[in-house]
């Protein structure tokens, strides 16, 4: 059977069940917010302190100790040392069942924080080689202390599971750091942390700009692929009096900005799949009156349909051959996935509608939001395992999230209220899931 047809499946027998009588089996929802209310101040705990001490990708090493010592403490099989810095805890129900994985990432970002926040970061951490500050600015502090939350009430609960929950502590999800060949999802796949055992699937969840205690995703793209795009032209140094004498990387490069551009909004139909290509980073030179001999440029490419990102790509490769030629340069054109494709199960989507509104309550929930042009790497997971993966809004109270902080900027915090819901969604995603009989 296909995963689509056996996802179906288990989503018409739930719904079969809930008809004949069987919900009776649930755990009841009153039982679960009293958990989550009982555990809520030590999540806020958490946070604030994972937020203090936030580490960089893959040097995840205190946050990975403080999350393997709680579930320890829960009783849970902890393995360490997953994907470098990972952390993957398994809770096994007091009778047989189906398997399902939660899943939090822990980096932080090479980011000075500027929240003015009486527990904000002052932290230091290497990035290419240098010293920088380090902020939890992307909210995974708060994904790691909501599963950290939901541990310990499914945990509380164990007796009354049926079948198995992997919790995944991912380090490592802002990308590769450099010179690593691989993130946090793809390295803790390859050693195994979604092998034994193996989830049926697996739900994940990000904070971002949006009206307090709201959950918004989509099915099938909801966050784009991203790409780095790496350009290094090679000319000839002259003086800048003299450009003619030698071959200017500083012109092609201004020409290679405006093409790439120019191909993004010229050459693609944006009312069918939304498409950013961006060059965000260009060094070249070091004095005002000297042409150069080599530019580097650096960006980022977003898609949600693999045949066009194919062919964009190769597109954007010849034009940048061909702008080098024109001015006598030569071109370096490379490309690297940071991530792939966020693609939510169809069927599994559906199915989890209801599921978030218990969670959220009426009106919280919105299962077809439009795709965003960011970018995750809980995409390789939900390549391995049928998954879903859904934002939480968290703007501050009264705040327009649209002009609310956005993720990655110092100024970005977590709405503390929305922590108890983040704990919830967790639960009865594996609960429900797990309380569905299997087809």
């Amino acid at each position: 059977m296909t995963v689509r047809r056996l996802i179906a499946a288990s989503s018409l027998a739930l719904g079969l069940a809930l008809v004949s009588g069987q919900a009776d089996a649930q755990v009841p929802l009153a039982r679960v917010e009293a958990a989550v209310e009982a555990v809520t101040p030590r999540v806020v705990d958490w946070r604030r302190d994972l937020h203090a001490n936030p580490e960089l990708g893959f040097a995840e090493t205190r946050t990975a100790g403080v999350v393997a010592d709680h579930l320890r403490s829960l009783g849970l099989e902890v393995r360490t040392g997953v994907g470098r810095t990972g952390v993957v805890g398994i809770l096994r129900g007091g009778r047989p069942g189906r398997t399902v994985a939660l899943r939090a990432d822990m980096d932080a970002l090479p980011v000075l924080e500027a929240t003015g926040l009486p527990f904000a970061s002052t932290a230091t951490g290497t990035y290419m080689g240098a010293t920088v500050p380090v902020a939890h600015a992307c909210g995974h502090d708060a994904h790691i202390a909501m599963l950290m939350g939901a541990a310990e009430v499914l945990a509380g609960m164990k007796d009354d599971i049926a079948g198995t929950i992997v919790f995944v502590f991912q380090p490592a999800e802002e990308g590769a750091p450099p010179g690593e060949p691989k993130g946090g999802a793809a390295l803790m796949i390859e050693e195994g942390a979604l092998s034994d055992p193996r989830p049926d699937a697996i739900f994940g969840l990000h904070v971002v700009p949006g009206r307090p205690g709201t959950v918004f995703y989509r099915p099938q793209g909801f966050m784009a692929a991203s790409d780095r795009v790496d350009i290094v032209l090679h000319g000839r140094q002259t003086h800048g009096a003299w450009p003619w004498k030698g071959v200017d990387v500083i012109a092609a490069s201004a020409d290679i900005v405006q093409t790439i551009n120019a191909l993004t909004a010229r050459t693609i139909d944006p009312t069918t799949t939304p498409t950013v290509f961006t060059i965000a980073t260009l060094d070249a030179g070091v004095r005002y009156n000297i042409i150069p001999d080599t530019a580097t440029l650096s960006g980022t490419l977003r898609t949600f349909d693999i045949a066009q990102r194919d062919d964009l790509v190769r597109r954007a490769e010849r034009a940048v051959n061909n702008v080098a030629e024109t001015y006598g340069a030569t071109a370096e054109f490379s490309v690297r996935q940071n991530a792939a494709l966020v693609f939510n199960n169809e069927d599994l989507s559906a199915w989890l509608a209801p599921v978030l509104t218990e969670a959220a309550g009426e009106g919280n929930v919105n299962p077809a939001t439009p795709p965003t042009t960011v970018a995750e790497d809980f995409s390789y997971l939900s390549q391995a395992v049928p998954g879903v993966f859904y934002h939480l809004g968290a703007s501050p109270d009264g705040v327009d999230p649209a002009r609310a902080a956005p993720n990655h900027s110092p100024a970005f915090d977590v709405n503390e209220k929305v922590l108890p819901l983040g704990v919830r969604t967790h639960v009865l995603s594996a609960l429900r899931f797990l309380e569905a009989p299997a087809p």
